[in-house]
């Protein structure tokens, strides 16, 4: 039960490693509040999430927000702060590189458009949201932060473009320079570097893939599988969670040893 009485804001929360983080965060009694830009992921998710804390006392509240809208994410986080009176950890779980025709495409191949495309998708999102729970956070002196980068963003993955590497690596040092602006005010901040994720986003790209070629990826991942949804999200609540009191600036690469 290590979110009783906790209060987390998870984006991107209907499905992939959002939804897997806020069942596991529901099932440990947080109140969860689950956003997305979907309204009929979101009715499908809550009440699968609201299943998931009934016998911890967790709790989820649905809403629907465009995490690109600024407007919109600082309304909704007043709203939380009047309705709960805090807002203890953030997971930003809006991202991806599949927003895109073409997630793999050389940066010769990339357009303008889709390199903007990819730089907002990833980080807009991320900075909005935690520009807006920050006030709230250091008023307690205290919250936990945890961001989505990839190990595109270490410069690892030979299946990602340049704009998402770009992106991602920008989540690593967003991180890393938040860290020591909050530390002062009790505020840890980390993120995780998933390697290739099965979620409900990547699945038909990777089924799209010969054998040869997922037998390829899977023969170089030490632990040779590739990842689940949960296997993110375990190691997001370890960095949500008091286990992680004194861990802040890092960002730990979930990718079964690539």
């Amino acid at each position: 039960m290590r979110f009783k009485n906790k209060v987390a804001l998870i984006s991107a929360a209907a499905n992939g490693i959002g939804r897997a983080t806020a069942t596991i965060m529901a099932r440990e009694g947080a109140t969860v509040i689950a956003v997305d830009n979907h309204q009929g992921r979101l009715d499908e998710a809550v009440p699968a999430l609201r299943q998931a804390g009934s016998k911890t006392g967790g709790k989820t509240e649905g809403r629907l927000v465009d995490a690109l809208d600024a407007g919109a994410v600082d309304r909704l986080v007043a709203e939380i702060e009047r309705d709960h009176g805090r807002i203890d950890i953030l997971v930003n779980a809006v991202g991806g590189s599949t927003v895109i025709d073409n997630p793999r495409a050389t940066t010769e191949e990339l357009s303008f458009a889709d390199w903007q495309k990819l730089i907002a998708f990833n980080l807009d999102g991320t900075f909005l949201f935690t520009h807006a729970v920050i006030p709230v956070m250091k008023r307690r002196r205290s919250g936990k932060i945890v961001n989505l980068a990839s190990i595109a963003g270490r410069g690892l993955s030979a299946n990602s473009s340049s704009a998402y590497a770009a992106a991602k690596g920008g989540i690593i040092a967003f991180t890393r320079k938040l860290a020591h602006e909050l530390g002062p005010d009790g505020i840890n901040v980390n993120a995780i570097a998933p390697s290739i994720t099965l979620t409900e986003r990547i699945r038909p790209h990777w089924e799209q893939r010969s054998q040869g070629s997922q037998a390829e990826e899977i023969e170089r991942t030490p632990l040779r599988r590739v990842a689940e949804a949960v296997d993110q999200a375990n190691v997001i609540c370890f960095l949500a969670s008091a286990d992680a009191d004194f861990v802040t600036g890092l960002t730990i690469d979930v990718t079964g040893g690539v």
